[in-house]
């Protein structure tokens, strides 16, 4: 995996419950075994900027560890980031939802662009590999999704026990490309079980590439189609296992 350098520093904000100086201790104390990161505190609007090269779901995670949620808000600079929510198209149960992994992608230069994947509720443990597919059709699942656009070289590890439900795996990466956002845009990511990113040759999730908030370009509380708080809909998207 490619070690990020000092120059590939990106924002990413974070809506965090705080009401006060103590709570800005805790999640100072909370985040402080993560190296070459800064801090900015926004109590009044609940809201944490984080500078620096670590993937956001690290920050998510060790929040979540510290008995506090976070939501990202938005990443790197407007028009540099994307999203891809990994979809399965076996069937799955009525109880079941067909999510199994998330890409956040951020761009950080004319040559560089990161991609923060994580996998959960996977069957099979084991290594995953991710490529971008050359159109965004999922008419037919990962089979109408193209030929190979650009083929990631380092595996996802998904070892980990997931919590998403018993005898299930979980798996995280941050990857990088030389590509940039606007040639990304409305292709499909697809991770699958194939060493040769052969659509149908293994266990496969997959989701179209959609730009989404740079930091500080997306402050709502209160989402406008549906009523719902950001925390409500936070409720929402764990049901649905897009947890980071």
């Amino acid at each position: 995996m490619t070690v990020p350098q000092p120059d590939e520093r990106f924002e990413a904000t974070y809506a965090v419950e705080m009401h006060c100086e103590s709570c800005v201790k805790d999640i100072k104390s909370c985040l402080s075994s993560i190296p070459n990161i800064s801090l900015g505190f926004y109590v009044p609007e609940k809201m944490l900027a984080v500078t620096g090269t670590v993937a956001p779901s690290v920050i998510i995670s060790k929040l979540q560890e510290c008995g506090r949620d976070a939501i990202m808000r938005g990443s790197g600079k407007p028009d540099s980031a994307a999203v891809s929510i990994l979809e399965t198209f076996e069937p799955v149960a009525s109880n079941d939802t067909p999510v199994r992994g998330l890409a956040r992608i951020v761009n950080v230069g004319p040559s560089k662009t990161w991609f923060d994947i994580t996998l959960n509720g996977v069957e099979k443990p084991g290594k995953y590999y991710a490529s971008i597919r050359s159109s965004g059709d999922l008419s037919e699942g990962a089979k109408s999704t193209g030929g190979s656009f650009y083929e990631f070289p380092v595996p996802i590890e998904c070892n980990s026990k997931s919590d998403f439900g018993n005898n299930l795996y979980s798996g995280q990466a941050f990857l990088s490309s030389p590509l940039q956002i606007w040639e990304l845009v409305g292709r499909t990511f697809m991770v699958t079980s194939s060493p040769q990113h052969d659509p149908g040759a293994g266990a496969e999730f997959c989701g179209v590439i959609a730009r989404s908030a740079g930091a500080w370009q997306n402050d709502k509380l209160v989402c406008a189609c549906s009523g719902k708080t950001i925390w409500e809909e936070r409720k929402d998207a764990i049901k649905q296992n897009i947890t980071k």
